[in-house]
């Protein structure tokens, strides 16, 4: 470890696994509308522009709070950051069953939407245990815990059919309260804080932690980001609603077939960890982007009926994407958006180990908010066309815009260190192997 911090395989396991854990339960709290927001829209008469606003509205706090948390836990440490993160977010979600009006569940939804910062709060507590050469795996497996959404996914309809939304709410924040209580026993103070604290170093002051955000390189990553986690997570808030309107399911069947989207979008960002520590980050981004391009190609066409004029009469078909093509294609799509989610976060504890939480909070910043605009322009395309298939046309924008931009990206890069010799030769964009 750097700064002559010494720890042991015990304490970084432990590190991980209590942080896995808590980001699990965070996520999950933070993606609740996903299943009880459809019963607040019958029960308000809600529109579908009114409910993405709804879903969103979660993210655009964890997404705005977590530049502000990342910085404080490089400051002050992710232990108590995270502890008090989980907290608050346990008491909000509480206080939502007691909210009788749209603006109500909106300020309660804010509270909630606190959980998601803990994805910078993590990304600089666990990374500060782990040497770089086992940073993507760790962070990987870190990042798994945006299975959270599949279990509400999954579990929430169940809950849901038993105690009513406000059931699930209430036991969703008494969870996610005995976690914070159980992380906080357990955990343990960063060893890069306790070095700090040892040798009497202050933490650098909040200007000094975002001087990073001047490169235009951390700007770059978070539009990556915008589309392998954002995206992820508005497909996976929007995809129950999906499936019950173009499928005609219920909302168990909506909410399990939507799991098998988000649950590989988040299970298989370890092994996205482990690929971009041995093969390099840059094929992993190159994979995920033309893969995601390909699908969302199909996923975007719209269901349509054809007339021909034949010879003696017309000639009807159509086209559409059956219900089981449909599922395949948004498991490979979410599979590898799990990879380009830890490849990104591989480069930043290279480039930027000293503001980790800085640059950290600004990319998962971005990447949330995609989380927070998706399903409200989601359900504004879906108000305005009438056409499910408008939020996979978005996204296939969106991503080759990020293909072409990162490519060009790296040849200008090559071709700076063919003409500068003197440029450092390490760069992990560039790199096919560590």
């Amino acid at each position: 470890m750097e700064n002559n911090i010494i720890v042991t395989r015990y304490q970084k396991n432990k590190a991980l696994i209590l942080s896995f854990i808590s980001f699990t339960m965070c996520f999950a709290v933070w993606t609740i509308f996903s299943i009880i927001g459809i019963n607040i829209q019958k029960e308000l008469g809600l529109s579908d522009t009114q409910l993405g606003i709804l879903i969103g509205t979660p993210v655009l706090t964890g997404s705005l709070i977590r530049l502000i948390v990342g910085i404080w836990s490089d400051q002050y440490g992710g232990r108590i950051v995270f502890t008090i993160l989980m907290i608050v977010a346990s008491i909000s979600t509480w206080i939502l069953t007691f909210a009788d009006s749209f603006y109500l569940y909106l300020f309660a939804a804010l509270g909630i939407g606190i959980s998601g910062g803990s994805f910078a709060v993590g990304i600089a507590y666990v990374s500060v245990w782990f040497p770089k050469n086992q940073q993507g795996t760790a962070l990987g497996i870190y990042g798994m815990g945006n299975v959270g959404s599949a279990i509400t996914n999954l579990f929430a309809p169940i809950l849901l059919s038993s105690f009513g939304w406000h059931g699930v709410a209430k036991i969703y924040s008494v969870v996610l309260f005995f976690t914070a209580f159980m992380f906080y026993i357990f955990s343990d103070t960063d060893p890069k804080v306790s070095y700090k604290k040892s040798q009497g170093i202050k933490p650098d002051n909040f200007v000094k932690q975002l001087e990073p955000l001047k490169n235009i390189q951390v700007w770059r990553f978070s539009l990556y980001y915008f589309f392998v986690f954002g995206a992820f997570l508005a497909l996976a808030l929007w995809l129950p609603k999906y499936y019950m309107g173009v499928y005609g399911l219920p909302v168990k069947t909506a909410g399990s077939l939507a799991a098998l989207y988000s649950a590989p979008g988040s299970l298989f960002r370890a092994l996205g960890g482990w690929a971009s520590d041995k093969f390099g980050a840059r094929k992993i981004m190159y994979w995920t982007f033309i893969v995601s391009v390909i699908c969302l190609f199909f996923l975007s066409y719209p269901s349509t009926e054809y007339i021909v004029q034949g010879v003696k009469e017309n000639i009807h078909f159509s086209i559409e994407i059956p219900l089981i093509m449909f599922v395949i294609l948004t498991f490979i799509l979410g599979f590898f958006m799990s990879l380009g989610k830890a490849a990104v976060y591989k480069h930043i504890p290279v480039y930027y180990s000293n503001n980790v939480g800085s640059v950290g909070g600004i990319v998962g910043l971005i990447g949330g908010l995609g989380g927070f605009v998706l399903p409200i322009l989601f359900g504004y395309l879906n108000d305005r066309f009438q056409i499910w298939t408008t939020c996979f046309m978005v996204l296939f924008f969106i991503t080759f815009i990020a293909l072409i931009w990162m490519h060009s990206a790296i040849n200008n890069l090559e071709k700076r260190i063919h003409k500068d010799l003197s440029m450092p030769k390490y760069f992990p964009e560039l790199d096919d192997k560590k």
